[in-house]
């Protein structure tokens, strides 16, 4: 499919969404530098993803996909790290006994570090100057020295990714993510929550699963997987001089991987046939998403799954629908109905957080949580109309006690946003916001099970 593709074969095409580097002979010598450094994720961990993926596509699991709108290098911290897996774990955990199948975790972590702008420029009182990027690109500070983009950043966002999966590898592989441990971690949210009583009944039957386990013999001192877990990293692959640089050919399959994720998407405002960033991404053998707004066109769509994944590889290709709360059953119905009619196999992914953003009465952006479970509520019923996988969600969340995102049950209100308004870009759930979106899809998932049973039986 890549007969004509080549890692900088990009250059060639439009580009949009990236900065103007004045200074080419220090862009050049970063570029070198990535390229000399070693990969931050493997080949071999890249296939396992996609065939992972394979299986959500097919409908045998489900794909969790969350975490920071805009790494800083301010908030880096081994903490921060830990706090946001320990929620994803969480999360993950009662997903997974909500649909009954896998739950494949991919975080937005070890490499989210740069945002596409509504507006190139930015203005306070009488001064304009360039937007904020993400700090692999400028710094926040409003200043002409701070917004000026910088290639050396590349090379600190490196090192700050490669620590990262350092640490995710050790909790993912170390013990921290034994099963039980987690859960007892979802007991203490649910006695610490408004909505408990709500999620008891959830916890009981799931503490009574683990504790049927165990009594057989299953224990992470017998079996690994109890006490172990695969992660992955993902992130938008907008600065392409730092895709291209982390780009390697395999040795045993001689294809080419993006090796600074697992996984690469295509935002909204870069979604275009003939854009760079789609060029780049048809040629990399990573699984890839790309998201669908609400100017999504149907034909366009099935245009560019064809250009992004021609053999119709189940696992290739990630859709992740961010349509609003108001418009996501209207928008996303036609998309889902072409695909499915033309056969293609694709992940069918929910972001209920770009399509919701708000400015509040304080002048903070933020996302009210009723929107966000509102979309994706939407999400399942859309497929649920169509016969067709509602595959997995994807937030922005952290697992800092932020107050970004209004509502919830910890009720956080306009007035609670500037205690602890913490995020460089967008605004995001809280680790209590998301745990309890997680516990409201499971009860949704495990309605749809009992729905499916009798229909099942009588078939």
């Amino acid at each position: 499919m890549c007969a004509t593709w080549s890692p900088d074969s990009w250059r060639g095409k439009p580009i949009q969404q990236v900065p103007v580097y004045n200074d080419e002979a220090a862009l050049q010598a970063v570029e070198a530098d990535l390229a000399k450094n070693p990969p931050l994720v493997f080949a071999g961990e890249a296939r396992k993803l996609r065939q992972s993926l394979g299986e959500v596509a097919e409908g045998r699991a489900f794909l969790l996909q969350g975490g920071d709108c805009a790494e800083s290098f301010a908030e880096f911290s081994a903490n921060n790290i830990r706090d946001t897996f320990k929620v994803m774990l969480q999360m993950a955990v009662v997903l997974t006994f909500g649909s009954a199948c896998p739950v494949v975790k991919v975080g937005r972590m070890a490499g989210q570090f740069a945002k596409p702008r509504s507006a190139p420029t930015e203005k306070q009182g009488d001064v304009e100057l360039p937007s904020y990027r993400g700090d692999i690109i400028n710094a926040i500070g409003f200043d002409t020295q701070s917004r000026e983009p910088d290639p050396g950043r590349m090379m600190q966002a490196y090192n700050q990714a490669s620590a990262t999966l350092n640490l995710l590898r050790a909790f993912a592989q170390g013990g921290f993510a034994n099963l039980h441990e987690v859960h007892r971690w979802n007991l203490d949210f649910v006695a610490d929550s408004p909505q408990g009583e709500r999620y008891q009944a959830l916890a009981d039957r799931l503490d009574e699963s683990l504790q049927f386990m165990a009594a057989c013999g299953l224990t992470s001192a017998r079996v690994p997987q109890i006490a172990e877990t695969e992660f992955y990293t993902s992130h938008e692959a907008l600065l392409l001089w730092y895709e291209e640089a982390l780009t390697r050919q395999d040795s045993l399959t001689g294809d080419w991987y993006d090796c600074s994720a697992h996984m690469l998407w295509i935002g909204d405002r870069t979604r275009q046939q003939d854009s760079a960033h789609v060029e780049f991404l048809r040629g990399v053998h990573n699984p890839i998403g790309m998201k669908c707004g609400p100017s999504s066109d149907p034909d366009e769509l099935l245009r560019m799954i064809d250009t992004l994944n021609p053999r119709n590889d189940a696992g290739r290709l990630t859709l992740i629908s961010r349509m609003g709360h108001d418009q996501v059953e209207e928008k996303l119905a036609p998309l889902v109905r072409a695909v499915a009619r033309e056969g293609r196999k694709v992940v069918w992914s929910c972001d209920p957080m770009h399509g919701n953003t708000i400015k509040a009465d304080s002048g903070y952006k933020t996302r009210p949580f009723d929107r966000i479970l509102k979309e994706v509520e939407g999400f399942f019923a859309v497929h649920r109309a169509e016969g067709t996988h509602a595959g997995g969600v994807h937030f922005e969340m952290t697992g800092q006690d932020v107050t970004e995102c209004i509502g919830g049950a910890q009720a956080i209100t306009d007035d609670d946003l500037s205690a602890r308004y913490h995020t460089h870009c967008d605004p995001r759930l809280n680790g209590a916001q998301a745990l309890e979106l997680a516990f409201r899809i499971a009860e949704a998932l495990k309605a749809e099970r009992d729905r499916a049973a009798p229909l099942a039986q009588a078939s």
